[in-house]
């Protein structure tokens, strides 16, 4: 089963200023994203905003991802949604264009009751798209918290497809017990950007995240240190994360994070409602603190 490695970034959907899906702005993500060496994407997911497209939007972003990445990148497409209709829709779709992966977050309305309800949801979904790997995304958003050990013992039965778990939850001692379980054979990439360290200390190997979208450098140079057993510089550079991510705690992680693509000249729009977007001077806070977190001199030049 292949793993993931490195950093995959989740990136953001760009809208207009009418709040239409802004295809083109994605060329311009991709080609970043594959500058500062990320390795893969997860798209439409919770920085993706999936959940606030339509079903033919989020085809078209798929669609235009994988042209945009012209194979430089892993897509793994997030199509997770409240009817399992759409859900399968979109997985039908991602079986016919070149991409990774599918994944799914778990309805958050009408939630499944058990980890066998969950487990037979998401067979479902992967046997849609059979030819491509499939991962259960792991979220408290979605306030469905099984054991994902569990998950992973029984769902190894059934999805012939299961790659493993997008891991996106601070409990180390779960996520331990994923990375070991059958055998070690699931991907488990690790999901909490202000954990790296941890993630990295009990075995992650590759993680997915927001803030790899502007700042993926500065968390290559962090797991560069770790593998060199440089601890001093690893929470030196963890600084630069906690200024980066206390901007996002202070006004909402998508729109922050949205707003922080400017400083690479792209601009993605504001989020939709009903996340609130944020205002000129806001937008200039962002950046002006963003820019005191000092992770662009990681940049390559």
């Amino acid at each position: 089963m292949k793993k993931l490695t490195g950093l995959i970034a989740a990136p953001h959907t760009p809208f207009d200023g009418n709040g239409q899906v802004n295809l083109p702005v994605i060329d311009q993500i991709a080609d970043l994203l594959v500058k500062q060496g990320v390795e893969g994407v997860y798209i439409c997911g919770t920085t993706g905003e999936g959940l606030n497209c339509t079903v033919n939007e989020r085809k078209a972003i798929a669609e235009r991802w994988v042209s945009a990445a012209k194979g430089r990148l892993h897509i793994t497409v997030h199509i997770g949604a409240l009817s399992i209709a759409d859900t399968l829709e979109m997985a039908a779709h991602a079986e016919t264009i070149d991409v990774f992966a599918t994944s799914v977050i778990a309805p958050c309305f009408f939630k499944p009751a058990s980890v066998d309800d969950l487990v037979d949801y998401c067979a479902t979904v992967a046997a849609a798209a059979p030819s491509k790997a499939f991962y259960y995304y792991h979220s408290g958003m979605s306030g469905v918290m099984f054991d994902m050990e569990q998950f992973l013992i029984k769902a190894d039965k059934c999805i012939a497809n299961l790659a493993g778990i997008k891991f996106n939850h601070s409990d180390l001692y779960e996520f331990q017990r994923c990375v070991r379980v059958c055998d070690g054979k699931f991907d488990i990439p690790f999901g909490v950007d202000e954990f790296l360290p941890g993630g990295l200390a009990v075995g992650a190997v590759g993680a997915v995240g927001s803030t790899y979208n502007y700042a993926a450098p500065l968390y290559l140079d962090i797991m560069d240190a770790f593998n060199k057993g440089d601890l001093a510089t690893v929470n030196k550079l963890m600084d630069k994360v906690i200024a980066l991510i206390r901007v996002l705690v202070e006004y909402g992680g998508v729109a922050a994070g949205k707003a922080a693509m400017k400083l690479h000249d792209i601009d993605v729009g504001a989020p939709r409602s009903p996340i609130r977007a944020l205002n000129d001077t806001q937008i200039q806070d962002v950046l002006s603190k963003m820019e005191a977190a000092d992770f662009m001199a990681h940049m390559p030049h």
